[in-house]
């Protein structure tokens, strides 16, 4: 790609997200999209996690990690999308096209609409301010998959991993493959944040211990992890574990620059972009999805959510502009955070809302409400931090748009 072009429809990340995102713009009628990736092949994270478990909410079929991201791809590819990889989106001309740079050199992309799905990483170490010593060794689950199933590189022997959500147990699963004994995990929380068959699997099957209420507090080794500090919370005893490998796993954050570049407002909560039910920013013409804005769901959760902002980007490059002013939608603690950050009164693009919790909830109501007009009430079972809680969406048909924000709070007992 050189010189300057033309797309109805960009989009920014080959993830599960933006190939969703994509083959909805083209359904939605965008004669054009291209979707840049970074990446030496589309696909996103599922291309190196070997485990089954994806493609049940997108394509209604379980698949393993590597054959559902050539699936999503083709499926994309099929639907006259263009997949341009090794290529980057850097910024942004003044006029709102792209600044792309790929092996064909630097060059211009003229949008009629953009949508973002750079996705989310996990916190490393050094921004989770973990103090000891900085040895080799030290890994994101991220990290750790590319090692093993991309480039098949040697971890170690003994490994620590740092945290207890799904992508946790994620990384144990990893480390069996690689031929890395897991010593233990370790939470800061009382209990898991997975699902219960998760932690039995890894548990009993894999002889895996979980160190609750723990936290780790310094790393020892020089040139090679040698060792792990552990502090117990509610005692404040330290121990120290043996290992050569220490994987911090979730504790996600945004891939949020590129966003903020094109001046789209950021959820203070979430820190990705605010938008509303349909993917549209506070930027014109730029949308957002996927893990960029409520990280970090799975690849088919996200997949799915996607097709809202893919559909509203076509719509939007049509010339249908929506009209503006969404109502802003507050999350009242234990909440954390709720997507979308805004609704545009009408029907609901997607079937749920996304939220988040701070801290363990038992039986309990999700109340949705407006200026003390209640809006919506669906009991849950349980929720628990690092985990979605989901409601249905049809209550944003019912919002009154000169009525104030929407409270989404929780009822317990």
């Amino acid at each position: 790609m050189t010189g300057r072009s033309d797309v109805d429809v960009l989009v920014v990340g080959g993830g599960p997200a933006g190939l969703s995102a994509a083959r909805a713009a083209r359904r939605g009628g965008a004669a054009r999209v291209l979707v840049v990736e970074r990446e030496d092949e589309a696909g996103g994270v599922p291309r190196h996690c070997a485990h089954s478990g994806f493609g049940l909410r997108d394509l209604h079929r379980l698949m393993g990690g590597p054959a559902y991201a050539r699936r999503i791809t083709a499926l994309a590819r099929d639907a006259g999308v263009e997949i341009a990889t090794r290529t980057m989106v850097t910024g942004w001309t003044p006029d709102g096209s792209a600044r792309v740079t790929g092996p064909g050199g630097p060059a211009v992309v003229r949008v009629g609409a953009v949508v973002l799905a750079t996705g989310a990483r996990e916190r490393p170490r050094a921004a989770r301010l973990v103090p000891g010593d900085r040895p080799a060794g030290v890994l994101t689950t991220g990290e750790l998959q590319q090692r093993v199933h991309l480039h098949h590189m040697d971890i170690g022997r003994r490994a620590v991993v740092v945290g207890a959500e799904h992508v946790s147990y994620s990384a144990c699963l990893t480390l069996r493959d690689a031929g890395v004994r897991t010593v233990g995990m370790v939470t800061e929380w009382g209990r898991h944040q997975s699902w219960g068959v998760f932690a039995a699997v890894t548990a009993r099957g894999l002889r895996v211990p979980l160190w609750t209420a723990t936290t780790v507090t310094a790393i020892r080794g020089h040139g090679r992890v040698e060792a792990v500090e552990l502090t117990d919370l509610t005692s404040g005893r330290t121990r120290i574990v043996e290992a050569d490998t220490v994987v911090f796993s979730g504790d996600w954050i945004p891939e949020n620059e590129l966003a903020r570049t094109a001046a789209v407002t950021v959820d203070t909560a979430s820190l990705g972009p605010a938008v509303d039910q349909f993917g549209a920013t506070s930027a014109a013409g730029v949308f957002a999805a996927g893990n960029l804005v409520h990280p970090a769901e799975t690849a088919d959760v996200a997949a799915r959510m996607a097709r809202c902002a893919g559909d509203a980007a076509a719509s939007w490059a049509r010339g249908e502009r929506a009209a503006g002013g969404g109502v802003p939608v507050v999350a009242e603690p234990p909440l954390r955070w709720v997507w979308p950050a805004t609704v545009t009164p009408g029907r609901p693009a997607a079937d749920r809302v996304i939220a988040r919790t701070t801290r363990f909830v038992g039986r309990a109501a999700v109340v949705v409400e407006q200026a003390g007009r209640p809006l919506a009430r669906q009991r849950v079972r349980a929720a628990a931090p690092n985990r979605s809680l989901t409601v249905a969406a049809r209550w944003m048909e019912s919002v009154d748009p000169a009525a104030g924000p929407v409270v989404v709070r929780v009822e317990e007992g």
